[in-house]
């Protein structure tokens, strides 16, 4: 499966942004997806997942409640909605897909990504 990562942009601090994924190449609904992020001279980590059917999702405490993940395997599409964003969540983000059932946050577990899109919180 092929992923291409967009919706990235410059947003002030306490503004909104939201990113999709895409995919194409495979049956979609049968990869779990996630977003990872990473932050200039920083390793990349986990943000977000989201499971086959959309039923199952896992966040990083570090964006519990103010980031949303959700999928519609109708469109062979994931989103990310960020509210609420800080300069910290500054970075470039990346969905990634695994054949896992259940959604998981170890890198390791997913086998595609995609390119980044850069989303850039000013202050």
């Amino acid at each position: 499966v092929q992923l291409q990562a967009y919706g990235g942009g410059l947003v002030q601090v306490g503004g909104s942004l939201r990113l999709s994924c895409a995919a194409s190449g495979g049956t979609f609904s049968r990869y779990s997806i996630a977003w990872f992020r990473q932050a200039p001279g920083k390793e990349r980590e986990f943000v977000a997942a989201i499971s086959r059917s959309g039923g199952s999702v896992y966040y990083a405490d570090s964006v519990k409640g103010r980031f949303t993940i959700s999928r519609d395997n109708t469109k062979n599409t994931v989103a990310l909605q960020m509210k609420s964003l800080k300069p910290e969540d500054t970075a470039v983000y990346y969905c990634a897909a695994s054949q896992r059932v259940l959604p998981a946050s170890a890198r390791n577990l997913y086998d595609f990504w995609g390119q980044g899109t850069l989303v850039t919180v000013s202050s």
